[in-house]
């Protein structure tokens, strides 16, 4: 593992120098995505949940709200119905990501690192699977890149843990490319099976192939 304050101080740089410059070009593009938003899923343009960073620190994610506001009791409360076609093609392009730049510069999030998941969550890793908060989390990460939400979550995690014993410059260049590959291809948006991705439950013998927790007043809980 490239534990060294070298690698930690360098990544800190690139993350805040790409992120900023991302951030600001990508400004007219937001402009049109938040329009967008507002127009097919109205209001809020923005998706905020709180999500465990370095060390399990909670901070609020950012993001543009890709799906339906539930409504307990309608047809609209599932992941199936909530996620529309348009919020599949923004998912599908990442740009629902954009505002995370933000969390970047914060110093929330890395660009590269496990993907933040939900505080519930903590409870339920084992001692190796929470490892995966030694790090940053990452807006992409090397699970992202080995299969984003279509592999299991015993894989992620294994993927996760992965990273944070290599993690190098090397490698977050090669995630970051491999990551825009995936979005090009629009590989591995969806868990087999379900719309998004199923709730995490706990390893086996407790499977994660439960139903997703739903919030009625926030996004798809998942990437």
């Amino acid at each position: 593992m490239n534990d060294s304050n070298g690698y930690d101080v360098l990544k800190r740089l690139i993350d805040l120098g790409v992120a900023l410059v991302a951030l600001i070009c990508s400004i007219p593009l937001q402009f049109v995505v938040a329009i967008l938003v507002y127009k097919y899923l109205g209001r809020p343009i923005l998706f905020r949940q709180a999500r465990p960073g370095r060390d399990g620190q909670i901070f609020m994610l950012l993001k543009f709200r890709s799906m339906k506001l539930a409504e307990p009791g309608t047809a609209i409360s599932s992941d199936a119905t909530r996620l529309t076609p348009f919020g599949q093609a923004l998912r599908a392009s990442s740009l629902d990501e954009l505002p995370s730049l933000w969390n970047v510069v914060k110093g929330d999030m890395s660009l590269v690192g496990p993907r933040p998941l939900l505080p519930q969550y903590l409870e339920r890793y084992t001692p190796e699977q929470n490892r995966r908060h030694e790090v940053r989390p990452g807006i992409t990460g090397l699970a992202q890149v080995e299969g984003r939400n279509g592999i299991g979550w015993d894989e992620k995690f294994k993927l996760d843990v992965e990273y944070v014993d290599s993690r190098s410059l090397t490698l977050d260049l090669r995630i970051l490319a491999g990551t825009v590959l995936k979005v090009f291809r629009r590989e591995g948006i969806s868990q087999p099976g379900v719309a998004t991705m199923s709730e995490f439950t706990g390893s086996s013998p407790r499977t994660s192939g439960g139903s997703r927790a739903e919030d009625n007043n926030s996004d798809s809980v998942s990437e």
